[in-house]
């Protein structure tokens, strides 16, 4: 009996020694090799970043992208990060070739529509001028004149179907400038607020507020801006007693908002500059809307000032003022008219609830995103890349409102989402809205490029803190951000990746992580069953 113990323990001892000779070394020996290859100080190294000691996943899959150029300390040379930046490898991918069907608008269609624009405020203003003479009314009349060339006209033509403008489109830059400086020769209320009124049929894109103060600017060059006045110091932050949807909007938040989307590489924000306005001479003395006339009075202070004609919380304790006529604001370019590049509004499957006590669905069933992806337009294509893009975007800035979203009809369901709206953004620098990145931790899907960008921001070399304080010293109203607001995107930018880390090791990196254009996630549903589900 002895002896058949021995026999069985000498056995099981040869047969695990064999097992662990040739089976568990040789794995163990190709595991070594492998992170040796990964080593963070590696040169291709395209892992994501380490935290709290934890292993991070192998991301082998990734070689197909521009590497990283390897380098983890601060340059010597004391340079532009931002200038580094956009000249890495993963920000100067290529677009496939833009043809006709790529782009939103033709030139021939554009200037055409223009030119009837330009006529019909000639005559608008050749009418208004006679009825004002006969009033007995002073009218400051400024020379409009419509340049094919202008900066904004460039800007219109370069949307395609990938972004509202290309990296390197030197309208951009000349855009910003104008809208800082140009002469202002008219002013009205935005759309929203005339759908307020019931003054046009807005609906299609406009989700009227009321408590929020934005007016249309149109420029010398005919070129138009949407205003929003300085609600709020860059030092204060949002009431802890604010429910989102009743927050001020920030014209700060715009304007870093717009920087922040283009140092993302995204480009879905149109371009925003700020500019000190003269409300007595830019606003008021220039428009030909009676009701914008009526809410502008002069204060106690002798400062001029002015609030929103809206259904609610229009007082003149809600105004804001000049000092006494100066007052700092964003400006941002408008997009092409609807008539010649229509967009729809799409409700955000992951929209708030705008009550006190209400819950939407997705804040409590952790599994909501699996019903998002059996549904139309979300099963296939880029649709819920694209939102997990955008929600990424909003975590950065801390914006809870995006109810909405909105495309380019003409570019369907492979079109960009654009980030419209941001003022919201950088309420609180001490506070991360956890519950923002809601669509990337329930759906666990990310896109490779806009992962790889978010790791490179990351890095000491291209913080992301640091190329956006560079970015807004661009700005005429500068410091956009205090530095806490600045430091929040480091913080930030570290739990996003620290989301996608779990997801990785939760589902694996190929689930994951995905290539920019995807196939189909399920089988499309039919209006039959879509009715079926509801």
């Amino acid at each position: 009996m002895r002896r058949d113990r021995l026999f069985l323990a000498a056995t099981l001892t040869a047969i695990f020694s064999a097992d662990l000779y040739f089976i568990l070394l040789p794995k163990l020996r190709s595991l070594g090799q492998g992170l040796g290859h990964f080593c963070s100080c590696g040169p291709n190294n395209l892992t994501l970043p380490r935290h709290g000691g934890l292993a991070t996943p192998r991301l082998s899959n990734w070689t197909s992208l521009p590497p990283l150029d390897g380098t983890t300390s601060e340059p010597a040379d004391g340079g532009s990060k931002l200038g580094r930046l956009f000249a890495h490898p993963l920000y100067n991918i290529q677009t496939p070739p833009l043809g006709p069907e790529e782009r939103l608008l033709h030139a021939e269609q554009l200037m055409e529509y223009y030119r009837r624009k330009v006529s019909r405020w000639e005559r608008h203003m050749k009418l208004y001028s006679e009825a004002a003479a006969a009033s007995n009314i002073t009218v400051t009349e400024h020379e409009v004149t419509f340049d094919p060339d202008a900066s904004w006209v460039k800007f219109h033509l370069g949307i395609s179907r990938y972004t509202l403008y290309s990296r390197d489109d030197p309208a951009i830059p000349q855009l910003l400038k104008e809208m800082q400086s140009m002469s202002v020769v008219s002013a009205d209320y935005t759309q929203d607020e005339k759908a307020l009124k019931g003054a046009c049929d807005c609906t299609q894109v406009v989700k009227p507020s009321g408590h929020h103060l934005k007016l249309a600017l149109k420029m010398q060059n005919f070129a138009k801006a949407m205003f929003k006045p300085m609600r709020q110091q860059r030092d204060e932050e949002t009431p802890e007693d604010f429910f989102y949807f009743v927050d001020f909007q920030r014209h700060n938040a715009e304007i870093a908002a717009f920087h922040l989307d283009r140092v993302l590489d995204f480009r879905r924000v149109p371009p925003v500059a700020g500019r000190l306005v003269n409300i007595t001479g830019e606003v008021l003395q220039v428009t030909h809307n009676e009701d914008l006339r009526a809410v502008f009075f002069t204060s106690p202070a002798n400062n001029t000032c002015f609030f929103a004609k809206c259904l609610y919380v229009c007082k003149t304790e809600y105004a804001v003022c000049g000092s006494p006529d100066l007052l700092e604001g964003s400006l941002s370019a408008y997009l092409p008219g609807l008539s010649i590049a229509p967009r729809i509004s799409i409700p955000n499957p992951w929209i708030r609830s705008y009550t006190f006590t209400g819950r939407e669905e997705w804040e409590v069933n952790p599994f909501f995103c699996d019903t998002i992806k059996q549904l139309y337009p979300y099963n296939s294509g880029n649709r819920l890349l694209n939102i997990i893009d955008m929600s990424i975007f909003d975590f950065l800035i801390s914006n809870m409102d995006r109810h909405h979203y909105e495309i380019f009809t003409k570019f369907g369901d492979e079109g960009f989402l654009l980030h419209l709206d941001n003022a919201r953004g950088f309420g609180k620098h001490s506070q991360d809205e956890m519950s923002i990145l809601a669509p990337l931790s329930q759906c666990c899907m990310i896109k490779r490029s806009t992962l790889l960008r978010l790791q490179l921001l990351a890095r000491p070399e291209y913080r992301l803190s640091d190329v956006m304080r560079e970015s807004l010293e661009g700005d005429p109203l500068q410091p956009i951000l205090t530095e806490p607001h600045l430091l929040a995107l480091d913080r930030r930018l570290q739990k996003v990746l620290r989301v996608v880390q779990r997801c990785v090791r939760r589902l694996g990196e190929d689930e994951v992580i995905t290539k920019d254009f995807v196939k189909s996630t399920a089988k499309p549903q039919t209006a039959t069953e879509i009715k079926k589900d509801r």
